[in-house]
Protein backbone atom coordinates (compact mmCIF):
# COMPACT_ATOMS: atom_id res chain seq x y z
CA UNK A 1 0.00 0.00 0.00
CA UNK A 2 1.32 3.46 -0.80
CA UNK A 3 0.59 6.76 0.86
CA UNK A 4 0.59 9.90 -1.25
CA UNK A 5 -0.58 13.38 0.23
CA UNK A 6 -1.97 15.57 -1.73
CA UNK A 7 -2.85 18.99 0.13
CA UNK A 8 -4.84 17.95 3.31
CA UNK A 9 -5.89 14.83 1.00
CA UNK A 10 -4.37 11.52 1.92
CA UNK A 11 -4.45 8.68 -0.37
CA UNK A 12 -3.98 5.04 0.29
CA UNK A 13 -3.17 3.45 -2.49
CA UNK A 14 -3.73 -0.50 -2.62
CA UNK A 15 -0.63 -1.37 -4.97
CA UNK A 16 -0.69 -4.98 -5.44
CA UNK A 17 -1.96 -5.18 -9.58
CA UNK A 18 -0.39 -8.14 -10.48
CA UNK A 19 -2.69 -9.61 -7.83
CA UNK A 20 -5.62 -7.66 -8.83
CA UNK A 21 -5.03 -5.77 -4.77
CA UNK A 22 -6.32 -8.78 -3.97
CA UNK A 23 -6.38 -7.79 0.49
CA UNK A 24 -4.54 -10.20 2.29
CA UNK A 25 -3.52 -10.02 5.80
CA UNK A 26 -0.44 -7.62 5.19
CA UNK A 27 -2.55 -5.14 3.33
CA UNK A 28 -5.09 -5.06 6.03
CA UNK A 29 -2.46 -4.24 8.60
CA UNK A 30 -1.04 -1.39 6.83
CA UNK A 31 -4.50 -0.21 6.22
CA UNK A 32 -5.24 -0.09 9.75
CA UNK A 33 -2.02 1.53 10.77
CA UNK A 34 -2.66 4.69 8.11
CA UNK A 35 -5.89 4.93 9.29
CA UNK A 36 -4.65 4.68 13.57
CA UNK A 37 -1.66 7.40 12.36
CA UNK A 38 -4.90 9.94 10.55
CA UNK A 39 -6.51 9.77 14.31
CA UNK A 40 -3.34 11.66 15.16
CA UNK A 41 -2.67 13.75 12.59
CA UNK A 42 -4.03 17.33 12.11
CA UNK A 43 -3.04 17.87 8.35
CA UNK A 44 -5.22 15.10 6.22
CA UNK A 45 -9.11 16.33 6.60
CA UNK A 46 -10.03 13.88 3.88
CA UNK A 47 -8.79 10.13 2.90
CA UNK A 48 -9.14 9.14 -0.68
CA UNK A 49 -9.03 5.12 -1.03
CA UNK A 50 -8.35 3.84 -4.64
CA UNK A 51 -6.29 1.01 -6.24
CA UNK A 52 -3.68 0.25 -9.15
CA UNK A 53 -3.59 -1.56 -12.20
CA UNK A 54 -6.99 -2.94 -13.84
CA UNK A 55 -9.06 -2.48 -10.59
CA UNK A 56 -10.43 -1.58 -7.12
CA UNK A 57 -9.92 -4.74 -5.21
CA UNK A 58 -10.77 -8.25 -6.19
CA UNK A 59 -11.64 -8.86 -2.50
CA UNK A 60 -10.03 -11.29 0.35
CA UNK A 61 -6.89 -12.77 -0.76
CA UNK A 62 -8.71 -16.51 -1.22
CA UNK A 63 -4.36 -17.83 -1.66
CA UNK A 64 -3.31 -16.52 1.15
CA UNK A 65 -6.95 -18.47 3.04
CA UNK A 66 -5.94 -21.58 1.49
CA UNK A 67 -2.28 -21.80 2.92
CA UNK A 68 -3.68 -21.34 6.87
CA UNK A 69 -5.82 -23.47 9.36
CA UNK A 70 -9.26 -22.35 10.26
CA UNK A 71 -8.45 -20.36 13.39
CA UNK A 72 -6.18 -18.27 11.38
CA UNK A 73 -8.77 -17.27 8.56
CA UNK A 74 -10.93 -16.47 11.71
CA UNK A 75 -8.15 -14.11 12.88
CA UNK A 76 -7.63 -12.65 9.13
CA UNK A 77 -11.44 -12.17 8.77
CA UNK A 78 -11.35 -10.39 12.31
CA UNK A 79 -8.89 -7.97 11.26
CA UNK A 80 -10.91 -7.11 8.17
CA UNK A 81 -13.88 -6.48 9.97
CA UNK A 82 -11.77 -4.60 12.76
CA UNK A 83 -10.46 -2.14 9.34
CA UNK A 84 -14.65 -1.80 8.65
CA UNK A 85 -14.69 -0.50 11.89
CA UNK A 86 -12.09 1.81 11.73
CA UNK A 87 -13.43 3.40 8.45
CA UNK A 88 -16.50 4.04 10.36
CA UNK A 89 -14.87 5.36 13.28
CA UNK A 90 -12.37 7.68 11.47
CA UNK A 91 -13.39 10.96 11.88
CA UNK A 92 -12.00 12.21 8.33
CA UNK A 93 -14.59 11.18 5.73
CA UNK A 94 -13.53 8.43 3.32
CA UNK A 95 -13.93 8.69 -0.37
CA UNK A 96 -13.45 5.46 -2.82
CA UNK A 97 -12.52 5.40 -6.03
CA UNK A 98 -14.05 2.42 -7.98
CA UNK A 99 -12.54 1.42 -11.31
CA UNK A 100 -12.36 -2.31 -12.81
CA UNK A 101 -13.93 -4.31 -10.49
CA UNK A 102 -15.24 -4.29 -6.54
CA UNK A 103 -15.47 -8.21 -5.97
CA UNK A 104 -16.07 -9.45 -2.70
CA UNK A 105 -14.43 -8.03 0.58
CA UNK A 106 -13.60 -5.42 -2.25
CA UNK A 107 -16.61 -4.22 -3.00
CA UNK A 108 -17.30 -4.28 1.05
CA UNK A 109 -14.47 -1.97 1.70
CA UNK A 110 -15.32 0.27 -1.13
CA UNK A 111 -19.37 0.46 0.72
CA UNK A 112 -17.27 0.92 3.99
CA UNK A 113 -16.07 4.29 2.85
CA UNK A 114 -18.18 7.74 3.10
CA UNK A 115 -18.66 8.61 -0.60
CA UNK A 116 -18.38 6.12 -3.20
CA UNK A 117 -17.11 7.01 -6.85
CA UNK A 118 -17.21 4.33 -9.35
CA UNK A 119 -16.67 4.19 -13.17
CA UNK A 120 -19.59 3.34 -15.12
CA UNK A 121 -18.29 0.14 -16.55
CA UNK A 122 -16.80 -1.58 -13.30
CA UNK A 123 -18.00 -4.49 -12.62
CA UNK A 124 -19.41 -5.49 -8.55
CA UNK A 125 -19.91 -8.63 -7.25
CA UNK A 126 -20.24 -10.62 -4.08
CA UNK A 127 -18.80 -14.22 -5.46
CA UNK A 128 -18.22 -15.50 -1.75
CA UNK A 129 -21.71 -17.67 -1.50
CA UNK A 130 -21.00 -19.39 -5.15
CA UNK A 131 -17.41 -20.24 -3.64
CA UNK A 132 -18.90 -22.10 -0.22
CA UNK A 133 -18.49 -19.11 1.64
CA UNK A 134 -20.12 -16.51 4.16
CA UNK A 135 -19.31 -13.24 3.97
CA UNK A 136 -18.46 -12.73 7.42
CA UNK A 137 -17.66 -8.70 7.46
CA UNK A 138 -18.90 -5.73 5.88
CA UNK A 139 -22.52 -7.09 5.94
CA UNK A 140 -23.50 -3.80 8.33
CA UNK A 141 -22.04 -1.57 6.08
CA UNK A 142 -24.29 -2.95 2.87
CA UNK A 143 -27.21 -2.51 5.21
CA UNK A 144 -26.42 0.73 5.79
CA UNK A 145 -26.81 1.19 1.89
CA UNK A 146 -29.47 -0.92 0.61
CA UNK A 147 -32.57 -2.69 1.97
CA UNK A 148 -32.05 -6.47 3.91
CA UNK A 149 -34.12 -7.75 0.71
CA UNK A 150 -31.69 -6.14 -1.94
CA UNK A 151 -28.30 -7.15 0.29
CA UNK A 152 -29.80 -10.64 0.80
CA UNK A 153 -30.03 -11.13 -3.35
CA UNK A 154 -26.39 -9.00 -3.77
CA UNK A 155 -24.84 -11.67 -0.79
CA UNK A 156 -26.40 -14.32 -3.59
CA UNK A 157 -24.19 -12.51 -6.41
CA UNK A 158 -27.22 -13.70 -8.54
CA UNK A 159 -25.12 -11.97 -11.18
CA UNK A 160 -22.81 -9.25 -11.41
CA UNK A 161 -23.76 -4.94 -11.56
CA UNK A 162 -22.35 -2.80 -13.32
CA UNK A 163 -20.88 0.68 -11.57
CA UNK A 164 -24.21 2.81 -12.82
CA UNK A 165 -26.11 -0.12 -11.33
CA UNK A 166 -24.31 0.16 -8.34
CA UNK A 167 -25.00 3.71 -8.45
CA UNK A 168 -28.31 2.70 -8.92
CA UNK A 169 -28.76 0.87 -5.89
CA UNK A 170 -27.28 3.43 -3.60
CA UNK A 171 -23.97 1.12 -3.09
CA UNK A 172 -22.43 4.11 -5.06
CA UNK A 173 -22.82 7.66 -4.80
CA UNK A 174 -21.88 8.40 -8.38
CA UNK A 175 -21.16 6.99 -11.44
CA UNK A 176 -19.02 8.63 -14.03
CA UNK A 177 -17.43 7.59 -17.55
CA UNK A 178 -14.30 5.02 -16.86
CA UNK A 179 -11.67 7.51 -16.90
CA UNK A 180 -13.35 10.22 -15.16
CA UNK A 181 -13.60 7.91 -11.75
CA UNK A 182 -10.06 9.22 -9.75
CA UNK A 183 -10.37 12.62 -11.02
CA UNK A 184 -13.86 12.81 -9.68
CA UNK A 185 -13.10 10.97 -6.71
CA UNK A 186 -10.48 13.30 -6.27
CA UNK A 187 -12.42 16.91 -6.85
CA UNK A 188 -15.15 15.30 -4.40
CA UNK A 189 -12.41 14.58 -1.67
CA UNK A 190 -10.88 18.31 -2.15
CA UNK A 191 -13.78 20.13 -1.89
CA UNK A 192 -14.86 18.31 1.48
CA UNK A 193 -10.82 18.69 2.81
CA UNK A 194 -12.02 22.67 2.04
CA UNK A 195 -14.61 23.02 4.91
CA UNK A 196 -14.25 23.82 8.08
CA UNK A 197 -12.40 20.90 9.62
CA UNK A 198 -14.48 21.42 13.18
CA UNK A 199 -17.60 20.65 11.35
CA UNK A 200 -15.90 18.35 8.95
CA UNK A 201 -15.14 15.88 11.70
CA UNK A 202 -18.05 16.60 13.92
CA UNK A 203 -20.80 15.60 10.96
CA UNK A 204 -18.46 12.39 10.61
CA UNK A 205 -18.20 11.69 14.05
CA UNK A 206 -22.46 12.21 14.75
CA UNK A 207 -23.08 9.32 11.35
CA UNK A 208 -20.65 7.17 13.00
CA UNK A 209 -22.10 7.31 16.66
CA UNK A 210 -25.50 6.40 14.93
CA UNK A 211 -24.75 3.70 12.64
CA UNK A 212 -24.72 0.18 13.08
CA UNK A 213 -20.89 -0.71 14.33
CA UNK A 214 -19.20 -3.31 11.77
CA UNK A 215 -17.67 -6.28 13.37
CA UNK A 216 -17.26 -10.10 13.44
CA UNK A 217 -19.77 -11.02 16.03
CA UNK A 218 -20.10 -14.71 17.33
CA UNK A 219 -23.25 -15.84 14.95
CA UNK A 220 -20.80 -14.66 11.87
CA UNK A 221 -18.13 -16.29 13.13
CA UNK A 222 -20.00 -19.65 13.71
CA UNK A 223 -21.45 -19.58 10.18
CA UNK A 224 -18.49 -18.61 8.58
CA UNK A 225 -16.68 -21.46 10.80
CA UNK A 226 -19.45 -23.87 9.44
CA UNK A 227 -18.63 -22.84 5.99
CA UNK A 228 -15.56 -23.68 6.17
CA UNK A 229 -15.37 -26.73 7.18
CA UNK A 230 -18.84 -27.54 4.26
CA UNK A 231 -17.36 -29.24 1.70
CA UNK A 232 -17.48 -26.56 -1.43
CA UNK A 233 -15.10 -24.17 0.79
CA UNK A 234 -12.78 -26.85 1.39
CA UNK A 235 -13.07 -27.62 -1.98
CA UNK A 236 -12.25 -24.39 -3.10
CA UNK A 237 -9.44 -24.13 -1.08
CA UNK A 238 -7.86 -27.52 -2.29
CA UNK A 239 -8.07 -26.38 -5.42
CA UNK A 240 -6.08 -23.00 -4.56
CA UNK A 241 -3.51 -24.72 -2.72
CA UNK A 242 -3.07 -27.05 -5.97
Amino acid sequence: MKVVDHGRVRELVLDRPRLRNALDLETTERLLAALDALAQDDQAAVVLLHGEGTGFCAGSDVKEMARVDLETRLRIAERKALLMQRLARLECPVVAAVHGFALGGGLMLAIGCDVVITASHAVWRLPEVELGFFPPWGLEALLARVSMARARRLVWGEAPLSGTEAAQLGLADEAVPDAATLPRAREVAQRLAALPAGSLRATKRFFGQHATTPGLDAIAREVYRVNCEDGAAEATFRRLRS
